[in-house]
């Protein structure tokens, strides 16, 4: 029989022939990885570990499975190369049998070197390397369950629903030369299945009918059906299986969206990353349990798993809590010609290994594949990919999230089942509200195509506050101002099948220099320690949960120099007190947000009552600006000090209030501009810009921005001398006529 034993004690690491001893999970870029691009290391480094001959009998396996391993390894044992790996993000196995000795030594190599066949190779996340997550040693019999297949575990369970009844296919690999296979579902029955060949391969097939159906129901009832599969020879048990499944059906409408199992279900969603400060990727159960619990508490009930295979401990939790899951491979920023074979080796890993997850709906080709235009072998690539997923798996749909700078009229945008964009109106380029007109008028041109939003966010840092916050400035104000605005636009558009907010975490993203806080991007709702959400989190608490809760936005603007201050609240009740100094202000109706104007002049206390529940903070009236409250100490700004008149632009030549319209419009204005842009694009994280098509569609909105914001958004600073140089050369061009 089977018998499977941890493996991640007692390693070697080398760097550099720097040896220490490490446990498995191991990163070697926990530290380096997120403080900023010049110290991120990317080579080739070693593991290894001694140990004696495992107890096995002589009918008997031994086989090397790892988790994950970032991004290509060769195994060796005694010397001997065993296999090698091209993929960071997924289950492979060694069969290390015949290469035993009784005292043995595996080498593990372990590259995250730049290459341009193995993706992801430019992406805005740290591409860790090591053996980050666990190690094991399985012994099995000749006779077992396929352990050689893409990763997967040999068994594959496919429910249909037939009413209120259900059909479950089921599937076995089979290795050596069983006499039979037998399988059991826990309250239901058992039946053998007979055993085949197919293609070469042997396997076993059967179903079982489930009567009146328990199904697997999203957040409400994640029920789950235990299997079990066990192989005889010559009467006895040689190997086992176990695993679950759920019962239920997905579809989508155009109109109307997602629904699971008949009934609409709005997937408000939240995007992760799998990785956390001070510990990278290598997580522990303990940290995946904890993401799954931050998620659950804001109410969201869909996930997407962004931008790899993630550990399938996580996987589980979404089976386990009701979450519906989307599943891609790294496939992703900038098409390679040389890295075909790589995504397909990938899609299969990915669908092998993942079969019988009830939370996943889909299978996603690709992510802002098009950052450098579409050729043709991108779309064959994407056709090869897509009839995979279809062949592989015709109960799921294929997917693919697009970059908002893809024309919408793009043939690779009909490939998939269904389609998402990836849209950063009101952070990257032009307004909040053109979210809401690109939805309008993409559902008014493609009134049958189903459409969701895959990813849109706005970075925040929470030690940055405004009490008059504004696009770019990395605000905790200004990211929750943007995030009421997306969700109020939802709500107002139920043909969109699914949102998912840009990033429920921060994460490290090595390329990035922002705001005074290299090395990470700070999208996430919550902070990258996972000990502090940010205001932003308590809105879509106040949206999608029903768990009664009051929350005070702006506790971290203590120090305030305004002589009217205003107090805004989250809440999923419908009334809210506010209290100055134990002294009631008002009481005010409404949902999800409810705003107070306060006098202050000292210290104050400032508490929040909705029904049982209240917030309390701490403010304080202070004559200067906090200087920690800015980007840099030398741009401290006195909000109160400023008028609020537009600046104006009627003077016949350029100038940095000028449109990049007005600009483009002069051809001594078009050269410098070029320039310009081309300076922000080198600015984008890990080289992001390079390259990049821009679409007609986001060329007019760009050409209404005026060139300082645009330039405050690509980060220069107002007073650095390539901008006067800027406004100095612009001063000269006279505008068009």
């Amino acid at each position: 029989m089977r018998s499977t034993f941890l493996w991640n004690d007692n390693w070697t690491f080398i760097k550099e022939n720097n040896k220490e001893q490490v446990v498995i999970p191991h990163t070697w870029n926990a530290e380096d990885g997120q403080t900023g691009p010049q110290q991120y290391y990317r080579g080739t480094c070693f593991y290894k570990k001694s140990f004696g001959k495992p107890v096995m009998e002589e009918n008997q396996r031994c086989y090397l499975e790892f988790r994950g391993v970032n991004s290509s390894c060769k195994v060796a044992i005694n010397g001997s190369d065993i296999c090698s790996h091209d993929g960071g993000y997924s289950t492979f196995r060694c069969d290390i049998t015949d290469f035993l000795s009784d005292e043995n030594e595996i080498e593990v190599s372990v590259s995250n070197e730049p290459n341009d066949r193995v993706y992801p190779q430019r992406a805005d996340f740290t591409f860790y390397g090591g053996i980050y997550r666990d190690v094991y040693l399985i012994i099995v019999d000749n006779e077992h369950f396929d352990l050689d297949y893409f990763g997967g575990n040999g068994l594959y369970v496919t429910p249909s629903i037939d009413g209120k009844n259900a059909v479950i296919d089921v599937k076995t690999y089979i290795t050596g030369n069983p006499d039979r296979i037998l399988i059991s579902i826990d309250g239901i029955g058992e039946k053998e299945i007979e055993i085949s060949e197919e293609n070469g391969k042997k396997v076993a097939k059967g179903s079982l009918k489930i009567e009146n159906a328990h199904l697997w129901n999203g957040l409400e009832d994640p029920y789950l059906y235990k299997i079990t599969a066990t192989m005889f020879k010559e009467s006895e048990q040689v190997d086992r299986l176990y695993d679950r499944f759920g019962v239920r059906e997905f579809s989508f409408n155009p109109e109307k969206g997602f629904f699971l199992n008949g009934e609409s279900y709005p997937l408000h969603g939240v995007s992760r990353h799998q990785d956390r400060a001070g510990v990278g990727n290598a997580l522990t159960k303990e940290m995946h349990d904890e993401d799954m619990e931050l998620i659950l508490s804001m109410g969201a009930n869909s996930i997407r798993l962004a931008h790899y295979q993630h550990d399938q401990y996580f996987y589980d939790l979404c089976d386990e809590k009701g979450i519906v899951a989307w599943a891609e491979i790294p496939y992703i920023t900038v098409h390679m010609d040389g890295g075909r074979e790589n995504t397909i080796s990938q899609m299969k890993e990915l669908i092998t290994q993942n079969y019988n997850h009830a939370s996943i709906m889909c299978w996603a080709l690709s992510n802002e594949i098009t950052l450098q235009g579409v050729t043709e072998d991108l779309m064959e690539n994407h056709r090869i990919l897509n009839n995979l997923v279809h062949e592989m798996d015709p109960g799921r749909v294929s997917a693919m999230a697009n970059l908002f700078m893809l024309e919408t009229d793009s043939p690779l945008v009909e490939l998939p089942d269904i389609r998402g964009y990836n849209l950063y109106y009101g952070w990257y380029v032009g307004d909040m509200e053109d979210n809401d007109k690109w939805f309008d008028d993409f559902h008014k041109e493609h009134p049958n195509t189903v459409i969701g939003l895959t990813e849109y966010g706005a970075d925040s840092v929470i030690s940055l506050q405004s009490p008059k916050p504004e696009k770019g400035d990395f605000t905790e104000s200004y990211q929750a101002i943007y995030h009421e605005h997306m969700l109020e636009m939802f709500s107002t558009r139920p043909y969109i099948w699914g949102t998912y907010c840009w990033n429920m975490f921060e994460f490290a993203a090595a390329g990035r220099e922002d705001a005074g806080d290299p090395g990470k991007n700070h999208k996430g709702l919550i902070t990258f320690d996972r000990k502090t959400k940010k205001d932003a989190y308590y809105i879509y608490k106040a949206w999608w949960s029903d768990e009664p809760f009051v929350h005070l936005c702006g506790r971290r603007y203590h120090d305030r120099i305004e002589e009217n201050t205003e107090i805004k609240v989250y809440s999923n009740l419908n009334k809210v007190t506010l209290y100055v100094d134990d002294r009631e202000v008002e009481t005010k109706e409404g949902k999800h947000i409810f705003k107070f104007m306060v006098p202050i002049s000292a210290v104050h206390r400032i508490k929040a009552v909705a029904e049982e529940q209240s917030d309390e903070m701490e403010i304080v009236k202070v004559s200067e600006p906090n200087p920690s409250y800015f980007i840099s100490a030398d741009k401290v700004r006195n909000w109160f000090d400023e008028k609020d008149e537009e600046v104006s632009n009627d003077s016949e030549y350029l100038s940095l209030s000028s449109t990049m319209a007005e600009v483009n419009a002069v051809p001594e204005g078009k050269a410098i501009l070029d320039n310009m842009m081309a300076a922000m694009n080198s600015r984008t994280a890990g080289g992001m810009g390079e390259g990049v098509k821009i679409p007609k569609a986001m060329q007019a909105i760009i050409a209404r921005q005026p060139i300082n914001k645009l330039l405050k958004q690509g980060g220069f600073d107002a007073d650095s001398p390539e901008v006067k140089a800027l406004e100095k050369a612009l001063s000269q061009i006279k505008k068009a006529k």
